[in-house]
């Protein structure tokens, strides 16, 4: 069976959910017209991310929606049905009184699914969420979702796996940041991108540098290779409340290969082929059958120097375990 799937990188616009969904429906038209089953959003972009950092409850509580009843999710659904297309996008979840970093999916016949961020870091007013999302898709297949962080912990990555998912929804808000790590991202001038127009090759050359492509390069694929599934990375791009996304929106294999990819400095979307043929024999799946669980143990334990995802994110305190 083969899913043609698109990734989107996308410029959101803080704050403004009408306008990003605006862009979303422009996507998911152009998605239909070249025959995508499934079309991945960024990470919160339909509130917006970065300027969440620092903004009050009340700011947060603002943007934040209801999931499924909320306009947003709602909007999700309508365009899954308009258009025959799974479809998934990012924004912030009201539940009661606590707020979330969540991805919606959108199913064509008004199926929806949640994953609640479980290393959310942007704000002390956005609480982490405390399961993993795998279901059975209307494509025929399971999806996994993970949100940005998530992806970077292995394990994460691997519970996902065994609970059987074959392709990965990894959205994200990433690249260009100030990471505490010398040798991952780093900050990009934003004049660059200011003059991407007229000098698209300075712009680019950072996003495929090691402040984007090189950096993902480092991990991606093996999150797709070791744990044999498909995986669709889709990421912000540009100007992000003073930090620059880097896009590289990409589609990987289940061998870690790129399907397709950009690293084109605009909003973009790259489709590609997800042949899951090739998963049942593929590397990553024959490793999981030969996995030896009771050996396991010590992954369960705590090490006492665990700092929690917002002082993960912005520590300076030393890494090693």
């Amino acid at each position: 069976m083969i899913i043609k799937a698109a990734s989107v990188q996308f410029q959101h616009f803080a704050g403004a959910k009408e306008a990003n969904l605006a862009k979303i429906a422009q996507f998911a038209a152009q998605a239909e017209s070249q025959g995508v089953q499934l079309a991945v959003f960024p990470e919160m972009c339909i509130t917006g991310y970065w300027h969440v950092i620092g903004m009050p409850r009340s700011g947060i509580e603002a943007l934040a929606e209801e999931v499924p009843d909320g306009q947003s999710t709602q909007a999700l659904l309508k365009l899954a049905r308009q258009h025959g297309l799974v479809i998934g996008a990012g924004l912030i979840e009201k539940d009661g009184g606590t707020l979330y970093n969540s991805y919606v999916v959108a199913e064509p016949d008004g199926r929806w699914h949640v994953h609640r961020k479980i290393h959310a870091f942007e704000s002390a007013h956005i609480a982490a969420g405390s399961s993993y999302t795998v279901f059975d898709s209307s494509l025929g297949c399971k999806l996994g979702i993970l949100i940005c962080w998530d992806n970077n912990l292995v394990e994460n990555a691997r519970i996902t796996a065994l609970m059987g998912a074959d392709i990965l929804l990894a959205p994200h808000q990433t690249g260009g940041t100030a990471s505490k790590s010398p040798y991952a991202m780093g900050v990009i001038d934003p004049a660059l991108w200011e003059n991407r127009e007229r000098d698209p090759e300075a712009i680019e050359a950072e996003f495929r540098g090691d402040k984007g492509r090189g950096w993902l390069m480092r991990w991606l694929p093996a999150r797709a290779h070791d744990n044999g599934m498909f995986l669709v990375f889709s990421n912000g791009v540009g100007e992000d409340h003073g930090e620059i996304r880097t896009g590289n929106a990409m589609l990987i294999d289940c061998y870690g290969r790129i399907i397709n990819e950009t690293w084109k400095a605009r909003d973009e979307m790259v489709c590609g082929d997800l042949d899951l043929s090739l998963l049942d024999r593929c590397t990553g799946r024959r490793w999981i059958r030969g996995r030896r669980p009771l050996h396991y143990g010590k992954l369960c334990e705590s090490s006492g120097k665990e700092l929690g995802p917002i002082a993960a994110r912005f520590s300076d305190e030393p890494t090693s375990v």
